[in-house]
Order: C-alpha cells, then sequence, then structure tokens
C-alpha cells in the first residue's frame, strides 16, 4: 500500500512525525526521493507535491494521501463516507489535527463591497477556482473567477478584481493589504483521504487505526498512584478517568492498612490540579507519563 505524503512545506514535518508516532517509521530517505519504505514491508510512502496528492490518490498511484482540505476539495469532489461517493470522489478518513487554515473571500477594506452579493457581476481572483465557483453556487451569486498562481492580494489594488478567495491562518497578511474578510468559504486541515474501493482494505484500516490512536493520546496523560482502600469512592470522584480509573489490589503497608493502585488517564489541562486533589484524599507515590497511543 502506498501513502501519499508532502514532500516539503509546513506539511512535510508534522507528517513524517505523525507517521514516525503512528509506528510507521519512514526508513531514512534522500532529497528529492520519490519513495520510502517503512518499517511495515506492506506500506510504501510517495513523496509528492501537496497540491498533487489528491491526483495521485485518485488514478491509483497511491492509496490514501495525507493534504489539506483545500487541496482535495480544489482537485475534485470529497465525501465523508465511500457510499457516497461519485466516480473520481476521494473519502474524508479522518481530520489529522494540524495545519488549519481558512479559504476565505476578501475584499477592499476601504471599498463598496460589503457582502458576497454586492459581487454580482463582479470579479474573484484566486489560486482556488473550483472551490470559488462551487462557493458562488452555494451562495447564489453570478461573478467571474480569474486564475491567479500568486500574489492574489494585490489584484483588486491593480484592477484585476474586485474581491479574492485566499488562504488565511492569522489573517495578517490581508490586513497588510488592506484587505477585509467578507466571508468564510472553506475550513480546511490536513486530512487522511483514500479511494472509495481502498476504504474497506484491511491495511488502509490497520493504518486509519494507528492515526486514531495518536490523535486520541494528544493532550492527556497517564496518571498511576497507590491509595487507601478505604479511600477509594474519594479517589475515584477525584479522576473518573476514561471509562473510570483500573484498580488493582496491592500489598498491605507497615501498618497493615490496605492499599491499591490506581492508573487512570486524565486530560492534560487537569493534571496539575488533580495532583492536587489526589494527594488530600491519601493518595501516594503519583506518578504522571506521557501516552504516545491510546486505541478507544
Amino acid at each position: 500500500m502506498r501513502i501519499a505524503v508532502p514532500n516539503k512545506g509546513r506539511l512535510h514535518d508534522p507528517t513524517l512525525s505523525l507517521l514516525e508516532r503512528a509506528g510507521l517509521h519512514v526508513e531514512e530517505t534522500a532529497d528529492r526521493q520519490l519513495y520510502a519504505d517503512t518499517v511495515d514491508p506492506d506500506v510504501t510512502v510517495l513523496f509528492a507535491r501537496a497540491a498533487d496528492i489528491p491526483e495521485y490518490v485518485r488514478d491509483g498511484a497511491a492509496d490514501i494521501g495525507i493534504t489539506g482540505l483545500d487541496q482535495a476539495a480544489e482537485s475534485g469532489g470529497v465525501v465523508d463516507a465511500a457510499s457516497a461517493a461519485a466516480e473520481g470522489d476521494l473519502v474524508d478518513l479522518l481530520d489529522l489535527g494540524y495545519g488549519s487554515c481558512k479559504l476565505v473571500l476578501a475584499a477592499p477594506e476601504d471599498g463598496d463591497i460589503e457582502g458576497v452579493g454586492d459581487l454580482a457581476g463582479g470579479t474573484i481572483a484566486t489560486e482556488f477556482p473550483a472551490v470559488t465557483r462551487d462557493y458562488l453556487d452555494r451562495v447564489g451569486v453570478d461573478a467571474d473567477v480569474v486564475t491567479v498562481t500568486g500574489a492574489t492580494e494585490l489584484t483588486p489594488h491593480v484592477d484585476m478584481a474586485d474581491a479574492i478567495v485566499d488562504i488565511t491562518s492569522t489573517g495578517t497578511t490581508l490586513k497588510v493589504n488592506r484587505l477585509a474578510v467578507i466571508d468564510d468559504v472553506l475550513d480546511s486541515s490536513v486530512r487522511l483521504f483514500a479511494r472509495p474501493d481502498v476504504v474497506d482494505d484491511a491495511k488502509v484500516e490497520q493504518v486509519l487505526t494507528a492515526f486514531e490512536s495518536v490523535l486520541a493520546a494528544d493532550g492527556r496523560r497517564y496518571l498511576m498512584m497507590n491509595a487507601p482502600k478505604e479511600r477509594l469512592d474519594e479517589v475515584k470522584d477525584v479522576i473518573p478517568g476514561l471509562g473510570g480509573p483500573t484498580v488493582m489490589d496491592v500489598e498491605a503497608d507497615e501498618d497493615g492498612n490496605g492499599m491499591v493502585a490506581v492508573h487512570a488517564v486524565v486530560e492534560e489541562r487537569d493534571v496539575f490540579a488533580t495532583i492536587s486533589e489526589l494527594k488530600s484524599v491519601g493518595a501516594t507515590g503519583i506518578l504522571v507519563t506521557e501516552i504516545e497511543r491510546l486505541v478507544e
């Protein structure tokens, strides 16, 4: 099975990190290498431009691909389930939680365009013509779409367009170019995509589960401690855990009092307060560790 991943840019390193954390270590590669093996002999990585990855998956050069939703939507249809797929559609299997951005409609902040309706009969410049036309169809506005390949923000100021559709993460570039957001066109992040015919493949499901386990572990910590058996209910009230804490009997302490070992998964943001509460109900030997993967 081949996984297409970005060969460079801001998505390259986070994607390789995700593969590593999921247990799919990529063997050492040389610059400009197109393919790389992984520790799984059945899985190969294909390096490609982020914008080309959807087409690689559609054409069968790769079985699954990792790239932004904006790129996938620009290249063709994207659906949430294989049963809803038409010919040429990709299935959005999983939001991988990084590379977040928005495609927005923006116009000069000191101009006359205050809403998308004001663009009827006007011109919009963009590097995402397909997404822009789909958006205009959704909102019922008839406007011309001009495809540009760079410096999109300049086009309204040189009379090439009345507005633009472009990617923004922080909005800084738009502000620098005196552009104001009129509407959100598409919320994007990096996703795992597949062709409909491979969604139920055992290896695809295995990779999907591995990625899900990495995402499930993010922001969570594993707590281990000893606690007096008679105060176990109080401990449980402090750490309900993921489906409830795991409790195991241990040997009695030097005074003959029964003790239990308690293990639980808690949200990272709750760890500081939780430890203080656990100490107040008699917990000792509290250990906090990171979680690499968590299969729920």
